[in-house]
């Protein structure tokens, strides 16, 4: 039997996907572990040996019903997820400092001296 064994601390399940006796306990003594499911993290993580299982239930092993579907999800290769790029806030425009007008000198003529 694929079934899931408990491993996570209390209130933080964690579980395994091992091959089990059909009449051994949830956590008891596993032939095969062939994956990995922890349902708090977003989205849930799902580790699977896809090629071991399909081994098992070759040589007559049954899933139960939540790993069926677990492994009915379909495989999400993280090279081809998209990217999320950070998108760098438009720079804001600098005002030129205010220029402080010199007031122009009143022209003084001056007359030569004779």
């Amino acid at each position: 039997m694929i079934r899931l064994a408990r491993v996570g601390a209390r209130k933080q399940p964690y579980y395994r996907v091992v091959v089990i006796e059909k009449d051994r306990a949830r956590n008891g003594r596993s032939v095969e572990v062939v994956g990995t499911y922890n349902p708090r993290t977003t989205p849930a993580s799902l580790e699977l040996k896809r090629d071991r299982i399909d081994y098992w239930v070759g040589t007559g092993a049954q899933m139960s019903s939540r790993v069926a579907l677990l492994y009915a999800k379909p495989v999400v290769d993280p090279a081809a997820a998209p990217v999320a790029v950070p998108v760098a806030a438009p720079a804001a425009e600098v005002a030129p400092a205010p220029v402080a007008e010199v007031a122009a000198a009143p022209a003084v003529e001056t007359t030569p001296a004779v």
